[in-house]
């Protein structure tokens, strides 16, 4: 199943895309504060209830899509350097603060940092750097995991039935922000720098040790990896992370990104005013947004 937050008749809906027909069934108006989505999330029956039949049924290309889940409980939790080739293009750039000298590339544990919610634009918005600031703007592709059940010391073999989801996610950087500051909190923070969605594929559905990542830019493939050749696999990222902090439905961890950014190349190829970035993984979909 594919649930997805949608504006369509100047309303905001919860929604069920349907991939064979392409259709959006539109379940039930957002409430005008908190989350639907995460509410159903939290709550197996009413999910079902909810999901059972649709209110309207409109074509795909009838409704605009909005970030998935609006309100998560906190900061979008990332995981830095999680794809060998990537760690290693990120060590060679000059942009990486946190490898000691001659430190391996490889991390021996997850490197968790955050971007702020206010970052996340719908699936098909526009990015829209502030160029007054920044001029070394790049793209990540990302598998994003969204937590459906409360866990803290969450352990790796019970870690995926906390797991509600699967959606797509583009983690902008500002990479001379990112070096600027020594940390990742401020050039990973700027408004509509994570393009997520276009919906949560539900974990019955994705086979998460074994999806295609791909990403392009004005129609050029620059990364293509599959999420088995992740470092620190998804157990092992809810562990970590829960080991600190207790996850609560709706909340959404970042998995990392493959080799192919634009710092990875020489020279560097990032994002220009009008650029287009595709990214697409599979069983899930895929978004696409345009650079401002």
């Amino acid at each position: 199943m594919r649930l997805c937050r949608v504006e369509h008749a100047n309303k905001i809906w919860i929604a069920r895309h349907h991939e064979q027909s392409c259709e959006i069934h539109l379940l039930f108006e957002a409430a005008d504060y908190g989350d639907s989505l995460i509410a159903l999330i939290g709550n197996a029956e009413e999910l079902s209830l909810k999901t059972g039949s649709a209110v309207h049924i409109v074509g795909s290309d009838a409704v605009r899509y909005l970030p998935p889940i609006s309100q998560p409980s906190k900061n979008i939790l990332c995981v830095g350097k999680n794809y060998r080739a990537h760690a290693a293009e990120f060590a060679n750039s000059g942009f990486d603060n946190s490898q000691a000298p001659n430190e391996d590339s490889v991390p021996r544990h997850p490197i968790v940092f955050s971007k702020a919610p206010c970052t996340m634009t719908g699936a098909f918005e526009r990015i829209e750097p502030p160029w007054k600031i920044t001029q070394k703007v790049d793209y990540e592709a990302e598998l994003g995991v969204v937590i459906g059940k409360t866990g803290r010391n969450i352990q790796r073999d019970k870690a995926y039935q906390h797991v509600f989801g699967y959606t797509i996610i583009n983690d902008v950087t500002a990479r001379d922000l990112q070096a600027q500051h020594k940390q990742w909190l401020l050039g990973k923070s700027i408004d509509t720098f994570c393009p997520i969605g276009p919906w949560v594929a539900t974990s019955d559905e994705v086979e998460p040790e074994n999806l295609d990542v791909k990403c392009w830019v004005n129609g050029e493939l620059r990364q293509h990896a599959n999420t088995r050749d992740l470092i620190f696999d998804i157990p092992t990222i809810i562990e970590t992370i829960s080991a600190s902090m207790t996850l609560n439905p709706g909340d959404i961890i970042a998995t990392g990104t493959p080799a192919g950014v634009g710092i990875g190349f020489d020279p560097p190829k990032f994002l220009q005013p009008g650029d287009l970035v595709k990214i697409k993984i599979s069983t899930i979909g895929t978004i696409e947004n345009r650079v401002l």
